[in-house]
């Protein structure tokens, strides 16, 4: 009798929790609150809880979630919508004013750059260009593609100190395909470590477009110098795209250098072949206490330059078996490459954005049904972007991939078509984000992608019924619908499915506290021997007595 007694009174304590926030520090529920959210199905990722509530927002905080009235100045009937945490994007390439609607009719309140990111030097000046001019938050990562650009092609016409500027920096293949040598090498740490000391996200490594230049040592001392700030390197794998082999191979790369150095890492939208695999080695990471997390869009195509190193015919079609006329698009006229059409543009306009089907639709529905993976845009930027501006009509913007602006209204709609539970769903667009750069120390993302009182009131309003991407390949600039309501740190940013005037900004920057003092330990061949008594490789991947690979009649490897 005393063990039923027992086992029902546990049953008990299970059920309260499952329908109560998270706190207990409520607020005040007679006061006026900033903006209340009435009838809402208000959904945790963290908690599991799923339940209809009135949700009071104070402050730019989430101050109560209730079952009993509240009041306040705005009101929000939310009757038979999803009130659900901020959709956080963590692989955005365009964080320009001109896409800020696009990304809030989407849902999302939080963009960063965390493939690319912004170059090192300039990383503090980036944040400043943003600051009280966004109405969503905004973060960046620190660019291992652009350290490189600068200091073996000697690039230096910054412009927007991020990704765009890679239309300019990859006319030059010096950042591609050069290996350095030691003094460059640490150089290209040096320009890195100075974007970590001034609060960068992480690193951020495209070395699936650098597989000529960047050698497995350079990787290890990225991760090395990342793990020393306790942050994460995002990388799109060595092998990325290509096929099942290269592909899981290119994130045991980044994998075991995690493993041995204890640092952070971030699987960059691994939908290609062998992604049941690599969800499947993350899932393992993750057991053993490792902060290791993976990214997916929602589509089976892909959007790069046109002169990027696995598009060229010895990999694209030679080794991995594709066809130009049925895989490579262009996305500004909708025609399909050939080798020889595709050669002519090189000449004309190396960097040109195409699309790259490379995956079976099907595939898609396979990658939301992986618990811990999160969802990142990939979105490009609009080309040409001159005269664009916050208010210019979304029929008048060049075409760009439909991931850039439909990519979380999709995964909602299509997860949903396929009975993939709505939790799961409502977690990858926020809170599989938010969790992992929560506990490498971001203090932004502890307090994101959750429904609990006390977090930021980030908050995405959606009709789980209604809710549909709209953007397609021949138009992807159309917006997101079956999203009335968006709010960034408890301000209402779109109302009825519009944006509010381009002098509501209430977006934050998403970085670390700047630090006075470096962290970087320059690689050093004594110290290096000292260490472990053996000669070790240098940036260019040879021994000791090859540290420049500039002299090649030396070099017979």
């Amino acid at each position: 009798m005393k063990r039923t007694i027992f086992i029902l009174f546990i049953l008990a304590l299970v059920h309260m929790s499952c329908h109560q926030t998270a706190t207990q520090k409520a607020a005040d529920p007679n006061q006026e609150f900033d903006v209340v959210i009435l009838n809402g199905r208000v959904m945790d990722p963290e908690t599991n809880f799923d339940g209809v509530r009135n949700v009071g927002i104070k402050d730019g905080k989430i101050a109560i979630i209730t079952e009993g009235e509240i009041k306040g100045k705005e009101t929000i009937d939310a009757t038979g919508h999803v009130v659900a945490p901020g959709f956080i994007d963590e692989h955005q390439h365009c964080l320009e004013p001109y896409m800020y609607r696009l990304m809030l009719r989407d849902g999302r309140t939080t963009i960063m750059d965390l493939e690319v990111g912004a170059y090192g030097p300039k990383l503090d000046e980036w944040y400043k260009r943003r600051e009280g001019k966004a109405p969503v938050n905004y973060g960046v990562a620190v660019a291992h593609e652009l350290a490189r650009a600068a200091v073996l092609d000697g690039f230096n016409e910054w412009e927007y100190f991020y990704t765009m500027d890679a239309l300019k920096s990859r006319v030059k293949q010096g950042w591609s395909k050069t290996r350095p040598n030691l003094e460059q090498g640490n150089e290209i740490l040096a320009q890195m470590d100075e974007g970590l000391r001034q609060g960068g996200i992480g690193i951020g490594s495209t070395v699936g477009y650098m597989r000529e230049g960047v050698s497995t040592r350079e990787i290890y001392e990225l991760q090395k110098l990342a793990g020393l700030y306790g942050r994460q390197i995002g990388m799109h794998f060595r092998g990325t795209p290509g096929n099942d082999v290269a592909e899981v191979n290119g994130i045991q790369e980044m994998l075991a250098n995690a493993a041995a150095l204890g640092a952070p890492a971030i699987a960059i939208h691994f939908n290609n072949p062998g992604y049941n695999l690599v969800h499947e080695l993350l899932v393992k990471m993750r057991e053993r206490g490792y902060n290791v997390w993976g990214e997916i869009y929602p589509y089976a195509a892909g959007s790069t330059a046109l002169n990027a190193v696995f598009l060229e015919p010895d990999v694209w079609v030679k080794s991995l078996g594709n066809k130009y006329e049925e895989t490579l698009q262009d996305v500004a006229t909708g025609e399909w490459y050939t080798e020889k059409s595709r050669e002519e543009m090189l000449k004309k306009e190396p960097t040109r954005a195409v699309l790259v089907y490379k995956m079976p639709v099907e595939a898609i529905v396979d990658w939301l049904k992986m618990p811990g993976v999160a969802i990142g845009s990939d979105g490009m930027p609009l080309i040409p972007d001159t005269g664009l501006t916050r208010n210019t009509p979304f029929e008048d913007m060049p075409n760009v991939h439909p991931r850039t602006c439909g990519a979380f209204a999709k995964t909602l709609r299509l997860g949903q078509d396929n009975n993939i539970p709505l939790m799961q769903l409502v977690s990858m667009t926020s809170y599989n984000s938010a969790k992992p750069l929560g506990d490498m120390g971001l203090k932004a993302m502890q307090v994101r992608g959750r429904m609990q009182e006390g977090m930021v009131a980030d908050i995405t309003i959606f009709s789980p019924e209604n809710v549909k991407d709209n953007a397609t390949y021949a138009k992807g600039t159309a917006p997101s619908s079956g999203i009335p309501y968006v709010l960034v740190n408890g301000v209402i940013v779109v109302k009825d499915s519009e944006c509010m005037p381009d002098t509501v900004n209430p977006g934050q920057a998403i970085r670390f506290e700047p630090l006075a003092e470096s962290k970087l330990v320059p690689l050093n061949i004594d110290s290096w021997q000292k260490e472990f008594y053996t000669v070790p490789e240098d940036f260019g991947g040879a021994g000791l007595k090859c540290c420049d690979l500039t002299d090649t009649e030396g070099h017979k490897h």
